[in-house]
């Protein structure tokens, strides 16, 4: 997941005047985003633990949902960067910021080293963020039309270049390669560094007019508003925090609860109709088999997405099982002929 962490104190663009200050309303849009993204956090912790009988953060209707989320937060910290710079880049300001950001991403690293070895997070959303706000500062300051344009390079270019030199471990942060490496945040240069090109485009050309406009001119008087901007403040902060602290309170729940029993089925289906068809099995008979195995199992409680060994006997008794399963729908399909 992306997210825009700048300290956006707004100066004046190159292209026109802004009124040098916070705008409530895009400290908003970052919160609405934040909540986004915990829920989809939310959702992947619910299936990585097994609570769900599915993990539907993995399912194409996730991803989209994620590349939605990423990409919003993107486009804000290239608005982000021009509302910070606009003016000129600030060196101070911005040395800090890229520390921030830099160090945080280090502590992910280093984090999900020790918790998911084989899947931890080497060029993640951080990471992003820390070389495309470097990358992107020159172009606050060039032409809009080059930005655009390069923007779109950036977006196109994993499309039509697909090279399998590029699936060196030390090139993984340009996201060119053949392949996508096992990793639980992927966010490389390309394409979402065109993302963030276009929110500086975006905040170059939109933000003088903003600045006169209603939303512009917004502040918060609810408490849910005064919330939402101080969470887009913080952003960095809730970054960290949430996932940690999620993870923690379901890992407690599914403590009490135990896992969703028809966890895995899914998966254990697509490896049994895999395993069937390799061993000479007809495919439609195998997705039936996968499916009457599966609630064998389930009936008589041998299913072991868990990871629990099978004694003897139970391992005996599943492959019976699925052996039955099988062998009755192969005679029924010969009695059909």
């Amino acid at each position: 997941m992306a997210i825009d962490l700048t300290r956006d104190r707004a100066a004046a663009t190159p292209d026109a005047a802004v009124q040098p200050r916070r705008f409530p309303m895009i400290d908003a849009a970052r919160a609405a985003a934040l909540a986004a993204m915990a829920s989809y956090h939310t959702l992947w912790d619910l299936g990585f633990l097994r609570l769900t009988a599915e993990n539907y953060a993995l399912t194409p209707a996730g991803r989209i949902a994620a590349e939605m989320i990423a990409g919003s937060f993107l486009v804000l910290v290239g608005i982000g960067l021009v509302l910070m710079n606009g003016r000129g880049v600030r060196p101070r300001p911005t040395l800090l910021r890229l520390a921030r950001i830099g160090g945080a991403a280090l502590l992910v690293t280093l984090g999900t080293w020790i918790v998911f070895p084989d899947a931890f997070v080497f060029f993640g959303v951080l990471h992003c963020i820390t070389v495309a706000s470097l990358l992107g500062l020159p172009f606050l300051f060039a032409p809009v039309a080059v930005t655009v344009l390069t923007a779109a390079a950036f977006i196109a270019a994993p499309h039509v270049v697909h090279a399998p030199i590029l699936d060196a471990p030390a090139l993984y942060f340009l996201g060119l390669g053949s392949g996508t490496p096992r990793t639980n945040d992927y966010v490389p240069l390309f394409p979402w560094f065109g993302l963030v090109l276009a929110g500086i485009a975006v905040g170059r050309i939109g933000l003088p007019r903003f600045a006169r406009s209603a939303l512009g001119a917004w502040a918060p008087r609810s408490a849910i508003g005064r919330a939402a901007t101080w969470a887009g403040r913080h952003s960095l902060a809730i970054y960290l925090i949430h996932q940690p602290v999620l993870l923690a309170l379901l890992t407690g729940i599914v403590t009490l609860t135990g896992a969703n029993p028809r966890a895995g089925l899914r998966a254990f289906r697509a490896d049994y109709v895999t395993i069937c068809t390799r061993t000479g099995g007809e495919r439609p008979l195998c997705r039936i088999a996968a499916r009457c195995t599966s609630e064998a199992l389930l009936r008589e409680d041998l299913f072991r997405e868990d990871g629990r060994p099978f004694s003897g006997p139970e391992r005996l008794r599943a492959q019976a099982l699925s052996q039955q399963c099988y062998a009755t729908l192969e005679q029924a399909a010969r009695t059909e002929r």
